[in-house]
């Protein structure tokens, strides 16, 4: 069960949200604030994902000063935006944000990346990911190759070594050196990190 906790300074903004929550089984409301109450409740509510909506500037600097606060493990924040392609991506992920969204995100869309989030997992939209993208992190240096890409799209989808081996025919040996390679080129130091880096250089979509 995902607890989800909703902020969003609009009352009818939150009704709708509240309303796409309960439809999934798989969710658990746990509390609807403003988002100011919504972001001081995290600590004590400790919801596995919180969706916020940003109607203002002054919105976005409240998410973007958890950055600064000694917390204890926040939830992966999914960020609703007038303008994703617009959204400072890095500074962003520093706060603890996890999915950035358009403000009226359809609800297959929302939904999928509510659960992406907090299986770990990172959810640009389109307009999001390409500014998000500089020439140095497409550096051809760490481009994977058609085959790594394919090991590291099933590792996003939860497969081990194992049944990656065994869906691609190959030796596990094989895709131990797929794996470490696919780690050096990105550097990334765990699988989840392989994969939060794969999506944020565009090799990987959700």
């Amino acid at each position: 069960m995902v607890r989800i906790v909703i902020g969003a300074s609009s009352k009818v903004v939150r009704l709708g949200l509240e309303s796409l929550v309960e439809t999934e089984p798989s969710f658990k409301l746990v509390g609807s604030f403003s988002l100011g109450d919504a972001l001081a409740r995290l600590a004590d509510l400790q919801p596995d994902v919180a969706v916020l909506d940003l109607a203002s500037p002054v919105d976005e600097a409240m998410v973007f000063s958890l950055e600064q606060e000694p917390a204890p493990p926040r939830p992966a924040l999914v960020v609703l935006s007038d303008e994703p392609g617009s959204f400072p991506v890095a500074e962003a992920f520093r706060a603890g944000v996890r999915a950035i969204l358009p403000r009226r995100p359809q609800p297959a869309e929302l939904i999928a990346a509510l659960q992406a989030s907090a299986a770990g997992l990172v959810v640009l939209h389109p307009d999001a990911l390409e500014p998000a993208l500089s020439p140095a992190e497409m550096d051809t240096d760490e481009i994977l190759t058609p085959r790594e890409i394919e090991v590291l799209r099933m590792i996003a989808e939860g497969s081990g070594n194992k049944l990656i081996a065994a869906r691609l025919e190959i030796s596990d040996h094989t895709v131990k050196f797929h794996v470490a390679s696919i780690f050096t080129k990105l550097g990334a130091g765990s699988r989840t990190e392989a994969v939060t880096i794969g999506i944020r250089k565009g090799l990987l979509m959700i």
